[in-house]
Protein backbone atom coordinates (compact mmCIF):
# COMPACT_ATOMS: atom_id res chain seq x y z
CA UNK A 1 0.00 0.00 0.00
CA UNK A 2 2.73 2.18 0.78
CA UNK A 3 4.07 1.85 -2.72
CA UNK A 4 0.97 2.43 -4.40
CA UNK A 5 0.26 5.51 -2.26
CA UNK A 6 3.66 6.72 -3.60
CA UNK A 7 3.02 6.12 -6.78
CA UNK A 8 -0.19 8.14 -6.85
CA UNK A 9 2.03 11.09 -5.46
CA UNK A 10 4.35 11.15 -7.94
CA UNK A 11 1.64 10.79 -10.55
CA UNK A 12 -0.17 13.93 -8.96
CA UNK A 13 2.94 16.08 -8.78
CA UNK A 14 4.01 15.53 -12.28
CA UNK A 15 1.06 16.07 -13.70
CA UNK A 16 0.56 19.39 -11.53
CA UNK A 17 4.22 20.21 -11.65
CA UNK A 18 5.06 23.28 -13.66
CA UNK A 19 7.78 22.66 -16.25
CA UNK A 20 10.11 24.63 -16.08
CA UNK A 21 14.30 24.97 -16.25
CA UNK A 22 14.67 22.48 -13.09
CA UNK A 23 12.09 19.92 -14.40
CA UNK A 24 14.59 17.55 -15.01
CA UNK A 25 16.13 17.63 -11.39
CA UNK A 26 11.90 17.70 -10.31
CA UNK A 27 11.37 14.59 -11.98
CA UNK A 28 14.39 13.17 -9.93
CA UNK A 29 13.33 14.23 -6.67
CA UNK A 30 9.84 13.12 -7.37
CA UNK A 31 10.96 9.69 -8.22
CA UNK A 32 13.24 9.11 -5.61
CA UNK A 33 10.38 9.54 -3.38
CA UNK A 34 10.03 5.50 -4.30
CA UNK A 35 13.08 4.58 -5.00
CA UNK A 36 15.73 6.25 -2.13
CA UNK A 37 19.04 5.70 -2.79
CA UNK A 38 22.42 6.83 -2.31
CA UNK A 39 23.01 8.29 -5.77
CA UNK A 40 20.84 9.02 -8.95
CA UNK A 41 20.82 10.11 -12.20
CA UNK A 42 18.70 11.17 -14.70
CA UNK A 43 20.32 10.98 -18.35
CA UNK A 44 19.18 12.04 -22.03
CA UNK A 45 20.23 9.58 -25.01
CA UNK A 46 22.10 11.79 -27.46
CA UNK A 47 23.69 10.01 -30.58
CA UNK A 48 25.76 7.32 -29.42
CA UNK A 49 26.36 9.21 -25.47
CA UNK A 50 23.97 9.57 -22.46
CA UNK A 51 24.20 13.52 -21.05
CA UNK A 52 23.77 13.85 -17.42
CA UNK A 53 20.57 16.46 -16.87
CA UNK A 54 20.08 15.95 -13.42
CA UNK A 55 22.00 14.38 -10.57
CA UNK A 56 21.80 13.26 -6.97
CA UNK A 57 24.36 11.81 -4.87
CA UNK A 58 27.40 12.42 -7.29
CA UNK A 59 30.31 14.76 -8.07
CA UNK A 60 29.60 17.77 -9.48
CA UNK A 61 31.70 17.67 -12.23
CA UNK A 62 29.13 14.46 -13.25
CA UNK A 63 27.21 17.05 -15.02
CA UNK A 64 29.96 18.06 -17.43
CA UNK A 65 30.83 14.50 -18.52
CA UNK A 66 29.76 12.13 -21.34
CA UNK A 67 29.13 8.78 -21.14
CA UNK A 68 29.69 6.44 -24.28
CA UNK A 69 27.46 3.97 -23.92
CA UNK A 70 29.59 1.31 -25.77
CA UNK A 71 32.06 2.24 -23.00
CA UNK A 72 30.00 1.77 -20.01
CA UNK A 73 28.46 -1.95 -19.45
CA UNK A 74 25.44 -1.43 -17.24
CA UNK A 75 24.60 1.59 -19.07
CA UNK A 76 24.46 -0.58 -22.02
CA UNK A 77 22.19 -2.81 -21.15
CA UNK A 78 19.83 -0.48 -19.47
CA UNK A 79 19.97 0.94 -22.94
CA UNK A 80 19.01 -2.34 -24.47
CA UNK A 81 16.52 -3.58 -22.04
CA UNK A 82 12.51 -2.45 -22.11
CA UNK A 83 11.75 -2.97 -18.74
CA UNK A 84 13.76 -1.84 -15.39
CA UNK A 85 16.73 -3.57 -15.33
CA UNK A 86 18.31 -4.11 -11.29
CA UNK A 87 21.81 -5.69 -11.21
CA UNK A 88 23.04 -8.11 -8.56
CA UNK A 89 24.57 -6.64 -6.09
CA UNK A 90 27.68 -8.88 -6.85
CA UNK A 91 27.64 -8.02 -10.36
CA UNK A 92 31.05 -7.63 -11.99
CA UNK A 93 30.06 -5.09 -14.03
CA UNK A 94 31.77 -1.59 -13.42
CA UNK A 95 29.66 0.86 -12.38
CA UNK A 96 30.25 4.48 -14.43
CA UNK A 97 29.98 6.11 -11.30
CA UNK A 98 32.59 4.26 -9.09
CA UNK A 99 34.90 7.26 -7.38
CA UNK A 100 31.85 9.76 -8.37
CA UNK A 101 29.50 9.59 -5.16
CA UNK A 102 29.46 11.96 -2.48
CA UNK A 103 29.16 9.41 -0.21
CA UNK A 104 32.08 7.38 -1.00
CA UNK A 105 35.67 7.89 -2.12
CA UNK A 106 36.96 5.42 -4.05
CA UNK A 107 35.49 2.12 -5.68
CA UNK A 108 31.70 1.58 -5.38
CA UNK A 109 31.92 -1.72 -3.12
CA UNK A 110 29.20 -4.35 -3.31
CA UNK A 111 25.99 -2.25 -3.93
CA UNK A 112 22.79 -2.25 -5.42
CA UNK A 113 22.17 -0.84 -8.41
CA UNK A 114 18.86 0.18 -10.59
CA UNK A 115 17.90 1.23 -13.93
CA UNK A 116 15.08 2.25 -15.88
CA UNK A 117 14.82 3.20 -19.41
CA UNK A 118 12.83 5.70 -20.80
CA UNK A 119 10.91 5.33 -23.85
CA UNK A 120 8.55 7.46 -26.39
CA UNK A 121 7.05 4.31 -27.84
CA UNK A 122 10.01 2.53 -29.23
CA UNK A 123 12.27 5.25 -29.10
CA UNK A 124 14.76 5.43 -26.28
CA UNK A 125 14.81 9.49 -24.68
CA UNK A 126 16.89 8.68 -21.26
CA UNK A 127 17.28 6.25 -18.37
CA UNK A 128 17.58 6.79 -14.58
CA UNK A 129 19.81 5.54 -12.33
CA UNK A 130 19.98 4.61 -9.18
CA UNK A 131 22.66 3.28 -7.03
CA UNK A 132 22.52 2.07 -2.82
CA UNK A 133 25.17 1.49 -0.83
CA UNK A 134 22.81 -0.60 1.21
CA UNK A 135 23.04 -4.16 -1.76
CA UNK A 136 19.35 -5.30 -0.61
CA UNK A 137 17.81 -1.53 -1.27
CA UNK A 138 15.29 -2.06 -4.14
CA UNK A 139 14.79 -6.01 -3.54
CA UNK A 140 11.53 -4.91 -1.88
CA UNK A 141 10.25 -2.52 -5.11
CA UNK A 142 7.91 -5.07 -7.16
CA UNK A 143 8.31 -5.64 -10.93
CA UNK A 144 4.36 -3.49 -11.17
CA UNK A 145 5.89 -0.33 -9.11
CA UNK A 146 8.38 -0.67 -11.83
CA UNK A 147 6.54 -0.11 -14.67
CA UNK A 148 4.19 1.61 -13.23
CA UNK A 149 6.84 4.16 -12.50
CA UNK A 150 8.84 3.66 -16.45
CA UNK A 151 5.61 4.64 -17.91
CA UNK A 152 5.24 7.46 -15.35
CA UNK A 153 8.41 9.05 -16.02
CA UNK A 154 8.56 8.39 -19.71
CA UNK A 155 5.49 10.67 -20.44
CA UNK A 156 6.95 13.10 -18.06
CA UNK A 157 10.20 13.19 -19.31
CA UNK A 158 9.49 13.16 -23.37
CA UNK A 159 6.95 16.10 -22.45
CA UNK A 160 9.87 18.04 -20.46
CA UNK A 161 12.31 17.50 -23.73
CA UNK A 162 9.95 18.75 -25.79
CA UNK A 163 9.01 21.58 -24.34
CA UNK A 164 12.68 22.51 -23.53
CA UNK A 165 13.06 22.17 -27.56
CA UNK A 166 10.11 24.79 -27.85
CA UNK A 167 12.11 27.01 -25.28
CA UNK A 168 14.95 27.07 -27.31
CA UNK A 169 13.77 27.62 -30.68
CA UNK A 170 10.17 29.30 -30.14
CA UNK A 171 10.19 30.40 -34.17
CA UNK A 172 10.91 27.14 -35.49
CA UNK A 173 8.34 23.91 -35.52
CA UNK A 174 9.76 21.19 -33.18
CA UNK A 175 10.71 19.00 -35.89
CA UNK A 176 13.04 21.59 -37.12
CA UNK A 177 13.93 22.24 -33.75
CA UNK A 178 14.62 18.26 -32.78
CA UNK A 179 16.91 17.80 -36.03
CA UNK A 180 18.95 20.86 -35.41
CA UNK A 181 19.68 19.83 -31.98
CA UNK A 182 20.17 16.53 -33.30
CA UNK A 183 22.91 17.85 -35.60
CA UNK A 184 24.92 19.90 -33.74
CA UNK A 185 25.42 17.57 -30.51
CA UNK A 186 25.95 14.34 -32.52
CA UNK A 187 29.41 16.27 -34.13
CA UNK A 188 32.30 16.04 -32.17
CA UNK A 189 33.19 18.92 -29.96
CA UNK A 190 30.19 20.00 -31.21
CA UNK A 191 28.17 21.19 -27.90
CA UNK A 192 28.89 23.90 -26.07
CA UNK A 193 29.55 23.27 -22.37
CA UNK A 194 28.38 25.72 -19.78
CA UNK A 195 24.76 27.09 -17.59
CA UNK A 196 26.64 30.49 -16.85
CA UNK A 197 24.17 33.23 -17.46
CA UNK A 198 26.76 34.85 -19.80
CA UNK A 199 27.08 31.38 -21.39
CA UNK A 200 23.16 31.27 -21.71
CA UNK A 201 23.10 34.52 -23.31
CA UNK A 202 25.88 33.45 -25.37
CA UNK A 203 23.42 30.23 -26.42
CA UNK A 204 20.68 32.59 -27.32
CA UNK A 205 22.65 34.81 -28.76
CA UNK A 206 23.40 31.82 -31.52
CA UNK A 207 20.01 30.67 -31.99
CA UNK A 208 18.84 34.02 -32.86
CA UNK A 209 20.92 34.91 -35.58
CA UNK A 210 21.58 31.21 -37.12
CA UNK A 211 18.00 31.28 -37.99
CA UNK A 212 18.94 34.84 -40.20
CA UNK A 213 21.63 34.85 -42.84
CA UNK A 214 23.02 37.69 -41.57
CA UNK A 215 27.19 38.31 -41.36
CA UNK A 216 28.64 37.47 -37.47
CA UNK A 217 31.60 38.83 -36.35
CA UNK A 218 32.74 37.00 -33.12
CA UNK A 219 35.11 38.69 -30.73
CA UNK A 220 36.88 37.40 -27.84
CA UNK A 221 40.07 36.68 -26.18
CA UNK A 222 42.53 33.49 -27.80
CA UNK A 223 41.06 30.08 -26.47
CA UNK A 224 37.61 31.06 -25.77
CA UNK A 225 35.96 29.08 -28.35
CA UNK A 226 35.08 31.38 -31.15
CA UNK A 227 35.54 28.21 -33.55
CA UNK A 228 33.08 26.69 -31.51
CA UNK A 229 30.68 29.58 -31.71
CA UNK A 230 30.93 29.52 -35.37
CA UNK A 231 30.39 26.11 -35.76
CA UNK A 232 27.44 25.77 -33.79
CA UNK A 233 26.45 29.21 -35.86
CA UNK A 234 25.80 27.47 -38.95
CA UNK A 235 24.66 23.74 -37.30
CA UNK A 236 21.99 25.40 -36.15
CA UNK A 237 21.58 27.65 -38.94
CA UNK A 238 19.15 26.62 -42.55
CA UNK A 239 23.23 25.80 -44.19
CA UNK A 240 23.63 23.21 -42.02
CA UNK A 241 23.42 20.03 -44.36
CA UNK A 242 25.94 22.28 -46.95
CA UNK A 243 30.16 22.83 -46.40
CA UNK A 244 31.65 25.11 -43.12
CA UNK A 245 34.41 25.94 -44.29
CA UNK A 246 37.50 27.45 -42.16
CA UNK A 247 39.97 29.60 -43.77
CA UNK A 248 42.99 31.45 -41.07
CA UNK A 249 43.38 34.93 -42.57
CA UNK A 250 46.76 34.57 -40.02
CA UNK A 251 48.44 32.19 -42.27
CA UNK A 252 47.84 33.30 -45.73
CA UNK A 253 50.99 34.38 -47.27
CA UNK A 254 50.02 38.20 -49.08
CA UNK A 255 51.11 36.87 -52.44
CA UNK A 256 48.81 33.73 -52.32
CA UNK A 257 45.86 35.64 -50.33
CA UNK A 258 43.40 36.09 -53.46
CA UNK A 259 44.13 32.50 -54.96
CA UNK A 260 43.30 30.96 -52.04
CA UNK A 261 39.98 33.41 -51.02
CA UNK A 262 38.64 33.02 -55.03
CA UNK A 263 40.75 29.96 -56.74
CA UNK A 264 42.72 30.28 -59.64
CA UNK A 265 42.86 28.78 -63.20
CA UNK A 266 45.52 26.37 -64.49
CA UNK A 267 48.64 28.27 -65.16
CA UNK A 268 47.86 31.88 -63.82
CA UNK A 269 50.97 32.28 -62.35
CA UNK A 270 54.21 30.49 -61.40
CA UNK A 271 53.59 26.81 -59.91
CA UNK A 272 50.01 26.99 -60.97
CA UNK A 273 50.31 23.63 -62.48
CA UNK A 274 46.14 23.15 -62.44
CA UNK A 275 43.35 24.61 -61.91
CA UNK A 276 42.06 25.10 -57.72
CA UNK A 277 39.09 26.53 -56.18
CA UNK A 278 39.17 29.01 -53.50
CA UNK A 279 37.33 28.85 -49.89
CA UNK A 280 34.38 30.70 -51.74
CA UNK A 281 33.84 28.49 -54.69
CA UNK A 282 33.62 25.68 -51.64
CA UNK A 283 31.36 26.91 -49.21
CA UNK A 284 28.75 27.66 -51.77
CA UNK A 285 25.34 27.31 -50.82
CA UNK A 286 27.00 26.98 -47.06
CA UNK A 287 29.12 29.16 -44.82
CA UNK A 288 32.35 30.28 -44.57
CA UNK A 289 34.48 30.87 -41.16
CA UNK A 290 36.89 33.68 -41.57
CA UNK A 291 39.43 33.31 -38.30
CA UNK A 292 42.16 35.87 -37.30
CA UNK A 293 39.97 38.52 -39.81
CA UNK A 294 42.05 41.43 -38.40
CA UNK A 295 45.12 39.94 -39.91
CA UNK A 296 43.73 39.90 -43.23
CA UNK A 297 45.85 42.39 -45.34
CA UNK A 298 44.27 45.80 -46.70
CA UNK A 299 44.43 44.71 -50.49
CA UNK A 300 42.82 40.99 -49.78
CA UNK A 301 39.97 43.67 -47.71
CA UNK A 302 38.63 45.63 -50.33
CA UNK A 303 38.04 42.00 -52.36
CA UNK A 304 36.41 40.49 -49.64
CA UNK A 305 34.16 43.85 -48.75
CA UNK A 306 33.18 42.76 -52.69
CA UNK A 307 31.57 39.44 -52.20
CA UNK A 308 29.73 40.40 -49.53
CA UNK A 309 27.98 43.17 -51.49
CA UNK A 310 27.37 41.71 -54.27
CA UNK A 311 28.31 37.90 -54.52
CA UNK A 312 30.40 38.21 -56.91
CA UNK A 313 34.43 36.59 -57.06
CA UNK A 314 36.96 36.81 -59.35
CA UNK A 315 38.81 33.63 -59.85
CA UNK A 316 42.94 34.60 -60.55
CA UNK A 317 43.39 34.36 -64.22
CA UNK A 318 39.77 34.64 -65.58
CA UNK A 319 37.96 36.97 -67.25
CA UNK A 320 34.63 36.08 -66.23
CA UNK A 321 32.85 36.56 -62.62
CA UNK A 322 31.36 33.80 -60.99
CA UNK A 323 28.61 34.38 -58.04
CA UNK A 324 28.54 32.45 -54.83
CA UNK A 325 25.80 32.22 -51.92
CA UNK A 326 28.20 31.89 -48.82
CA UNK A 327 27.40 33.02 -45.23
CA UNK A 328 30.56 34.92 -43.88
CA UNK A 329 31.20 34.47 -40.39
CA UNK A 330 34.51 36.16 -39.11
CA UNK A 331 36.60 35.97 -35.97
CA UNK A 332 39.13 38.10 -34.33
CA UNK A 333 40.76 38.74 -30.74
CA UNK A 334 41.56 42.05 -31.91
CA UNK A 335 39.64 45.66 -31.60
CA UNK A 336 38.52 46.40 -34.66
CA UNK A 337 37.09 49.69 -33.88
CA UNK A 338 40.28 50.38 -32.82
CA UNK A 339 41.98 48.96 -35.91
CA UNK A 340 39.93 50.81 -38.04
CA UNK A 341 40.54 54.22 -36.12
CA UNK A 342 44.29 53.80 -36.78
CA UNK A 343 43.77 52.75 -40.59
CA UNK A 344 44.82 48.89 -40.26
CA UNK A 345 40.97 48.03 -41.08
CA UNK A 346 38.46 48.71 -43.49
CA UNK A 347 35.81 50.75 -41.27
CA UNK A 348 33.20 49.57 -44.66
CA UNK A 349 34.01 46.20 -44.12
CA UNK A 350 33.77 46.47 -40.68
CA UNK A 351 30.42 47.08 -40.67
CA UNK A 352 29.60 44.56 -43.33
CA UNK A 353 31.00 41.97 -40.95
CA UNK A 354 29.44 43.37 -37.97
CA UNK A 355 26.13 43.15 -38.76
CA UNK A 356 25.43 41.24 -35.91
CA UNK A 357 28.34 41.28 -33.17
CA UNK A 358 28.66 38.30 -30.89
CA UNK A 359 31.40 38.62 -27.76
CA UNK A 360 32.87 34.78 -26.21
CA UNK A 361 33.19 35.85 -22.83
CA UNK A 362 36.57 34.66 -21.20
CA UNK A 363 36.46 31.82 -18.69
CA UNK A 364 37.32 33.51 -15.81
CA UNK A 365 34.13 35.41 -16.11
CA UNK A 366 31.82 31.92 -16.34
CA UNK A 367 30.85 31.06 -13.12
CA UNK A 368 30.70 27.51 -12.15
CA UNK A 369 31.24 26.60 -16.10
CA UNK A 370 34.57 25.71 -14.57
CA UNK A 371 33.77 22.36 -12.98
CA UNK A 372 31.81 21.67 -15.96
CA UNK A 373 33.84 21.95 -18.38
CA UNK A 374 36.70 20.11 -16.47
CA UNK A 375 34.53 16.98 -16.11
CA UNK A 376 34.09 16.91 -20.27
CA UNK A 377 38.01 17.54 -20.73
CA UNK A 378 38.39 14.12 -18.01
CA UNK A 379 36.36 12.13 -19.77
CA UNK A 380 37.61 12.53 -23.45
CA UNK A 381 41.11 12.59 -21.56
CA UNK A 382 40.18 9.22 -20.14
CA UNK A 383 39.07 7.78 -23.29
CA UNK A 384 42.34 8.81 -25.54
CA UNK A 385 44.34 7.40 -22.71
CA UNK A 386 42.86 4.07 -21.98
CA UNK A 387 41.97 5.21 -18.53
CA UNK A 388 38.99 3.15 -17.07
CA UNK A 389 37.96 6.15 -14.58
CA UNK A 390 39.24 9.63 -14.19
CA UNK A 391 38.06 11.38 -11.23
CA UNK A 392 39.10 15.07 -9.88
CA UNK A 393 39.79 15.23 -6.52
CA UNK A 394 38.08 18.02 -4.36
CA UNK A 395 40.94 20.31 -3.96
CA UNK A 396 41.79 19.86 -8.01
CA UNK A 397 38.61 21.10 -8.10
CA UNK A 398 39.45 24.00 -5.70
CA UNK A 399 41.84 24.52 -7.97
CA UNK A 400 40.58 24.97 -10.99
CA UNK A 401 37.71 26.99 -9.52
CA UNK A 402 40.23 30.19 -8.48
CA UNK A 403 42.39 30.11 -11.47
CA UNK A 404 42.43 33.11 -13.58
CA UNK A 405 42.45 31.19 -17.07
CA UNK A 406 44.56 33.53 -18.82
CA UNK A 407 44.62 30.59 -22.16
CA UNK A 408 40.80 30.13 -21.27
CA UNK A 409 38.86 27.51 -22.59
CA UNK A 410 41.80 25.92 -24.66
CA UNK A 411 44.04 25.96 -21.49
CA UNK A 412 41.82 24.86 -19.56
CA UNK A 413 41.82 21.50 -21.60
CA UNK A 414 45.55 21.16 -21.81
CA UNK A 415 45.83 21.48 -18.49
CA UNK A 416 43.60 18.34 -17.72
CA UNK A 417 45.44 16.71 -20.36
CA UNK A 418 48.57 17.19 -18.53
CA UNK A 419 47.84 16.31 -15.48
CA UNK A 420 46.26 13.02 -15.95
CA UNK A 421 49.07 11.73 -18.03
CA UNK A 422 50.97 12.50 -14.59
CA UNK A 423 48.44 11.54 -12.59
CA UNK A 424 47.94 7.71 -14.32
CA UNK A 425 51.93 7.87 -14.00
CA UNK A 426 51.63 7.98 -10.69
CA UNK A 427 48.54 6.31 -10.33
CA UNK A 428 49.62 3.62 -12.65
CA UNK A 429 48.30 0.88 -10.46
CA UNK A 430 44.91 1.98 -9.85
CA UNK A 431 41.74 1.54 -11.10
CA UNK A 432 40.35 4.71 -10.54
CA UNK A 433 42.87 7.33 -11.45
CA UNK A 434 42.63 10.56 -9.50
CA UNK A 435 43.99 14.13 -10.73
CA UNK A 436 45.10 16.05 -7.61
CA UNK A 437 45.98 19.81 -7.40
CA UNK A 438 49.79 19.17 -7.36
CA UNK A 439 49.26 17.18 -10.73
CA UNK A 440 47.52 20.43 -12.06
CA UNK A 441 50.82 22.61 -11.92
CA UNK A 442 48.97 25.88 -11.24
CA UNK A 443 49.89 28.91 -9.63
CA UNK A 444 47.31 31.18 -7.62
CA UNK A 445 46.74 33.52 -9.87
CA UNK A 446 48.61 37.34 -8.34
CA UNK A 447 47.42 40.13 -6.13
CA UNK A 448 45.74 42.51 -7.81
CA UNK A 449 48.99 44.80 -7.30
CA UNK A 450 49.37 46.70 -10.89
CA UNK A 451 48.64 49.48 -9.59
CA UNK A 452 51.92 49.77 -7.53
CA UNK A 453 54.10 47.72 -9.96
CA UNK A 454 52.66 50.79 -12.57
CA UNK A 455 53.61 53.77 -10.08
CA UNK A 456 57.46 52.32 -9.47
CA UNK A 457 58.05 51.65 -13.12
CA UNK A 458 57.04 55.37 -13.62
CA UNK A 459 59.25 56.68 -10.77
CA UNK A 460 62.14 54.65 -12.21
CA UNK A 461 61.52 55.73 -15.43
CA UNK A 462 60.96 59.30 -14.89
CA UNK A 463 64.93 59.37 -13.87
CA UNK A 464 66.53 58.83 -16.62
CA UNK A 465 67.09 60.54 -19.95
CA UNK A 466 64.03 60.55 -22.39
CA UNK A 467 65.98 58.57 -24.81
CA UNK A 468 67.49 55.75 -21.88
CA UNK A 469 63.66 55.77 -20.35
CA UNK A 470 61.92 55.15 -24.10
CA UNK A 471 64.41 52.21 -24.65
CA UNK A 472 64.08 51.26 -21.63
CA UNK A 473 60.31 50.72 -21.77
CA UNK A 474 60.53 49.04 -25.28
CA UNK A 475 63.26 46.87 -24.14
CA UNK A 476 60.82 45.16 -20.78
CA UNK A 477 57.49 45.14 -22.89
CA UNK A 478 59.11 44.03 -25.79
CA UNK A 479 60.97 40.98 -23.26
CA UNK A 480 58.00 40.41 -21.72
CA UNK A 481 55.88 39.50 -24.39
CA UNK A 482 58.19 37.32 -26.11
CA UNK A 483 58.54 35.40 -23.31
CA UNK A 484 54.61 35.08 -22.78
CA UNK A 485 54.37 34.01 -26.34
CA UNK A 486 57.57 31.31 -26.04
CA UNK A 487 59.18 33.55 -27.76
CA UNK A 488 57.20 33.33 -30.73
CA UNK A 489 58.25 36.70 -32.63
CA UNK A 490 54.71 36.44 -35.37
CA UNK A 491 53.06 36.63 -32.12
CA UNK A 492 54.24 39.09 -30.12
CA UNK A 493 54.60 41.38 -32.98
CA UNK A 494 50.56 41.03 -33.52
CA UNK A 495 50.40 41.88 -29.71
CA UNK A 496 52.08 44.88 -30.18
CA UNK A 497 51.11 45.91 -33.77
CA UNK A 498 54.37 46.08 -35.21
CA UNK A 499 55.88 44.11 -38.49
CA UNK A 500 58.07 40.88 -37.24
CA UNK A 501 60.59 42.12 -39.18
CA UNK A 502 60.60 45.62 -37.91
CA UNK A 503 60.36 44.18 -34.60
CA UNK A 504 63.05 41.70 -34.77
CA UNK A 505 65.70 44.53 -35.65
CA UNK A 506 64.37 46.82 -32.58
CA UNK A 507 64.81 44.15 -30.60
CA UNK A 508 68.49 43.50 -31.69
CA UNK A 509 69.05 46.95 -31.52
CA UNK A 510 67.79 47.00 -27.85
CA UNK A 511 70.50 44.48 -27.13
CA UNK A 512 67.62 41.94 -26.66
CA UNK A 513 69.10 38.32 -27.21
CA UNK A 514 67.53 36.31 -30.41
CA UNK A 515 67.10 32.90 -29.39
CA UNK A 516 64.31 29.77 -30.10
CA UNK A 517 61.99 30.49 -32.88
CA UNK A 518 62.81 33.49 -35.30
Amino acid sequence: MNQQFNLTQVALELAQSTLHEHSFDQLLATVERVIPSDASALLALQGEQLKPLAIKGLMPDSLGRRFKIAEHPRLEAICKSTLALQFAHDCPLPDPYDGLLLAKTGDIPVHACLGLPLYDKNALLGVLTFDSLNANAFNSISADTLNTLQTLCSAHFKTALELAHYKQHAQHSSALVQELNREALTRDGGEIIGQSPLMQTLKNDIKLVAASNFSVLILGETGVGKELVARNIHLNSARKDQPLIHLNCASLPENLAESEFFGHSKGAFTGALNSRQGKFQLADGGTLFLDEIGELPLAMQSKLLRVLQSGEIQTVGEDTPKYVDVRVVAATNRNLKEEVAQGRFRADLYHRLSVYPITVPPLSKREHDITLLAGYFIEQTARKLGIKQLKLSPEAQVLLNQYNWPGNVRELEHVISRSALKAKQSQWQNPIITITSEHCDLTPSAPQNSLVASQSTTNTLINQPLKQAVESLQYNVITEQLKKHNYNWSAAARVLELDRANLVRLAKRLGIEIKKTL
